[in-house]
Order: C-alpha cells, then structure tokens, then sequence
C-alpha cells in the first residue's frame, strides 16, 4: 500500500516547490550525464586517439545502461521502497563517474558509461514513481511538466558549461562534477525527501514473478499504447542528441563553444513547451493534446527532412526546425508518461521502469543508427525523427481502439499546492 505520512493536501507550497525540486533534480541526472560532455566529443576522441565517431559509442553505452537499469530497479523500488535503491544507485553513479576521470582508453570510457548510467536510472525511476505515489492523478501531468521545467536546466547550461570546461581544464574534469553534483543530490534525498512507499516482501525478485509482473503492466491497453507511442516519438530526441555533434561542429564547422550556445538555445524549445503545457491541462484533457501535438510533430518533420534532401536549410533553417520538433516532443512527452502511469497504484515502480526502459531503448537504437550513417547531412537526424514520428502517431491511433476505459491523467484543474 502507499505510504504516505502526509499528504499533498496539506503541503504548503514552498514544500511542494522543494518537493518537485528534488524529484526533478534526480530526473536530471540522467540528462545532464549527457549533455554536458557532448561538445568535449573531439577533444575525448584526440586524447583517447580515436575517432568522434567511436566516442558516440559511450553515449549508446549510456542509454543501454539506463534500459537495462531501469528493468532492474523497478521490482527493487516496488519491493524494498523507494529510497534505498535510490541510495545504491547514486553512489554506483558517483564511483562510477569518478573512474571515467581515470580513464585510458575508449574502451574503458564506454564500459564504464554503462555503469554510471545505470547508476543514474534508479534517480529517474525513483522520481517518476514517487510522482505517481505523493500527487494526485489529475496533477501527474503538471508536475511531470515541472520536473522538465528542472531538467531543462541540463540541456539550457550542461552543453555550454562542458564546453568552456573542456577547453580551459580538458574533459576529465567534467566527471568530477557530475559525481560532485550527485553526492549533493544524494544528501538532499537522504535528509530531505520523504519515503513515499511502504516496502512490500510480498514484491518477489526471482525472474519468473518479475517477468508476469512486467507483463501484467505491459498487457494493460492504456500502458503499452502510450508508453510505446511516447518512446517512439521521445526517441527524436535522442536522434538530436546523437547527431548535433556531428552536424553543429563538423557538418556546420561551429565550435564547441557555439554549438553549448545553440544547444542551449534548441533547449528553450523543449523547456518552454512544457511549461506551456502547464496551461493545457487546466482546460484539456492529456488525450486531447497528445492527439493534436503528435500530428503536428509528424508534418514538422517530414517537411524537415524534405528539406534536408532537398538541402533547403543551412544552419539556421535546421536550428528553426529542430526547435519547432523540440516543442512538440516538450509537450507529448509529460502527458503520454502520466497516461501511461496512471492506471497503477500499488506497481507504480514497475510501470515507470517499463516506461522508461522502453523510452531508453527505443532512444537506443536510434542514437546507433544515427551514428551508422556517414552522410555529411542533416539527412540521418531528419530522417530518424520523422520515422520516430510517423510511427508514434499510427501506434496511437491504433492503440487507443483498445482502450475500453481510459484512466485520466489530466483534468480542468488549477494550482495543485496548498
């Protein structure tokens, strides 16, 4: 059962502000792990005397490590609660971090990404079940689109900051401050976040009742159609985050300077968006604008990608399209993770894990098919966002045939603090 020794009702809200605070701060730990050694791609590749292509194998590594972390945290969260996990996460994340500033060769940098990563995940499980434990289901939306409000703090500083670090102390340095930045959240969860979970024996962890319990999650209509549809579409994103590198430095020829400024503009996008959908869920139902953003994201980007063919966009056309494909991602994504988490209550860690694995996966494979392609283009990236898209958009429109009675995410409400 929850476990709640207060109750959301009776929070003030310079509590719920600290609250929302310290979820988003996990939930960006896993983000910032990536942006900010993003513009250090060529310096890594000269002083590990490899290529800028293989060092986009550690980001892959990373997100294998968040799918395959996240499957494994989830039955940990839903049996022993929802901190201690947590703690074991954050300091495998921080050990971890601090071996890549050791670090000789691409080799060890990738495997050791892997580990960080999923060191990390259990932050962004941990958060988005804590969500659906201490809020009410009509706020998950809003407060999901808060907690990207937090984590956009990464995309907005974490590239540029990389970049200025990079050239004035080299790239090593940039894992003492991650593993900085998680011991400091590690204190803020031991001494300020609140169990929201009773632990429960009854949660087994031999494989066989993992597995039906996974199942049972996945089989539900309302899960698998949103939580598919959202890593689908999610997963543009990531064929951004892949690409922009290689597109802004080497296609472009801009700096790694510029290219942390122009990541960090794109970033307004998807921050802003988010907190526009803050609004729409006071008059819209999550459905309702899931339905009208994943069509809007489907024309984007296959005009996009007619462009690029077309070669139609220099820098500044693709910087406008990338960032209206920002948008639509910024206000889909909040509204299919609360859909797809709110039919569960008692299994909410094994629903968000399920959910972000498939979201990470799916970011997986399209982050190694960006890398594949040797185009000097925006082609790939363009290419893979609007597969993403158009995929996203027939699953939904498939999917939700199935749904007899759709669990709300989202409904007219105003400020959720009290």
């Amino acid at each position: 059962m929850d476990y709640r020794p207060w109750t959301i009702q009776h929070m003030t809200k310079k509590r719920y502000f600290f609250l929302v605070l310290i979820l988003g701060s996990l939930t960006a730990i896993g983000p910032f792990s990536i942006d900010m050694y993003l513009p250090g791609f060529p310096a890594i590749a000269k002083s590990l005397h490899t290529t800028t292509a293989q060092v986009s194998l550690s980001l892959s590594g990373f997100f294998i490590g968040i799918s395959v972390g996240q499957l494994l945290y989830g039955p940990l969260l839903d049996r022993f609660g929802r901190k201690n996990p947590l703690y074991i996460g954050l300091t495998l994340y921080i050990a971890a971090s601090i071996g890549c500033f050791f670090v000789s060769s691409i080799e060890q940098l990738i495997v050791l990404r892997f580990v960080q990563a999923v060191g990390s995940c259990a932050a962004g499980v941990a958060s988005m079940a804590m969500v659906r434990d201490i809020f009410p289901l009509k706020d998950n939306a809003k407060v999901f689109a808060l907690l990207i409000l937090i984590l956009g703090v990464s995309p907005m500083l974490a590239p540029t900051v990389g970049g200025y670090i990079t050239a004035a102390f080299g790239w090593q340095l940039i894992f003492i401050i991650l593993a900085g930045i998680a011991f400091l959240i590690l204190m803020a969860v031991i001494f300020f976040l609140p169990e929201s979970y009773q632990p429960d024996p009854s949660h087994s962890l031999k494989p066989r009742p993992i597995i039906i319990s996974f199942w049972s999650v996945m089989k539900h209509p309302q899960f698998y159609t949103y939580a598919v549809c959202g890593a689908i579409g999610f997963s543009g994103l990531f064929a951004y985050l892949a690409a922009s590198p290689f597109v802004f430095m080497d296609v472009y020829g801009v700096s790694s300077k510029v290219y942390g400024w122009i990541f960090a503009l794109l970033s307004i996008g998807f921050i802003g968006s988010s907190q526009l959908n803050n609004m729409l869920t006071r008059r819209y139902k999550s459905e309702q604008i899931v339905n009208v953003t994943l069509p809007a994201m489907v024309i984007i980007s296959l005009i996009f990608l007619t462009g690029s063919a077309g070669d139609w966009f220099g820098i500044y056309g693709s910087i406008v399209m990338i960032f209206l494909l920002l948008c639509c991602v910024g206000i889909t994504y909040p509204n299919t993770s609360a859909l797809s988490l709110a039919p569960f209550s008692k299994n909410a860690g094994t629903a968000a894990a399920l959910m972000g694995a498939l979201q990470m996966g799916v970011g997986t494979l399209v982050s190694i098919l960006v890398s594949m392609f040797k185009s000097r283009s925006t082609i790939p990236m363009s290419g893979l966002m609007a597969t993403a898209a158009v995929l996203a958009l027939l699953i939904l429109m498939i999917g939700r045939r199935n749904i007899v009675q759709p669990v709300e995410a989202a409904e007219q409400v105003g400020a959720g603090a009290h």
